[in-house]
């Protein structure tokens, strides 16, 4: 028996792992890649919404975010909508990185770490 609880598991990763009533959320990608990078940052922070309220948490909770970045010039169109999403809670800490993404359709990656209710 184990602590540490994983879900949706493959064979390369868990789309979360819940430890000492934290949620880390590995890093979360667009599905839809034809989206511009508003389009993908605004799917991505919905699929965080879900994961974090299925592990007992909400943005509200966020501990640290990290931010890859295929191009840094989007950087000021991710912050907007990362202000407007967490429009009303405390800001986490974050960093935002460069980053040449696996996909190369991609455009942003977000990792999550959240602390649960």
């Amino acid at each position: 028996m184990t602590d540490i609880q994983r879900f949706d598991s493959n064979q390369v990763m868990s789309a979360a792992t819940v430890f000492n009533q934290v949620v880390y959320l590995s890093g979360q990608v667009p599905k839809n890649t034809a989206q511009d990078v508003a389009g993908q940052t605004r799917e991505i922070l919905t699929t965080i919404d879900k994961i974090l309220h299925e592990n007992e948490s909400d943005k509200s909770r966020i501990l640290s975010a990290q931010l890859f970045l295929k191009h840094l010039s989007d950087f000021q169109v991710v912050n907007q909508i990362w202000q407007e999403w967490l429009h009303g809670c405390t800001k986490p800490a974050r960093a935002t990185i460069q980053a040449d993404l696996v996909n190369p359709d991609w455009k942003i990656e977000i990792a999550i770490t959240a602390a649960q209710f």
